[in-house]
């Protein structure tokens, strides 16, 4: 139970981190119980897989952001440890998408 508050309130934060920056972001299955939804939702075309923990197997977690992410979106890991930022974690093709579109904007 222990560990199951924990993701919860890492949820809650990362949602809150996300619209500090300016997206209506919220915890997504636990929060409206609708399967396929990712743990924090509001990023359009990003799938997030949130993990609040001191050790995480990334590629375990990589893995299920793959496997749950719909048609389009890109997968995404959102990770922290206490006293850490937030990181995200992608593979390196999805995260060229995304800079290359940086790149055609600037």
């Amino acid at each position: 139970m222990n560990s199951r508050m924990k993701g919860k309130r890492g949820e809650l934060e990362l949602a809150r981190a996300l619209r500090a920056f300016g997206y209506d972001c919220r915890r997504g299955v636990q929060y409206s119980g609708a399967n396929g939804d990712a743990d924090v939702v509001g990023l359009p075309g990003i799938h997030i897989e949130c993990k609040r923990v001191e050790r995480l197997n990334l590629a375990e977690a990589m893995h299920q952001a793959e496997r749950d992410a719909r048609p389009g979106e890109l997968p995404a890991v959102f990770h922290r440890r206490n006293s850490e930022p937030w990181l995200v974690t992608m593979p390196l093709e999805k995260w060229i998408e995304i800079y290359r579109e940086w790149e055609a904007g600037r």
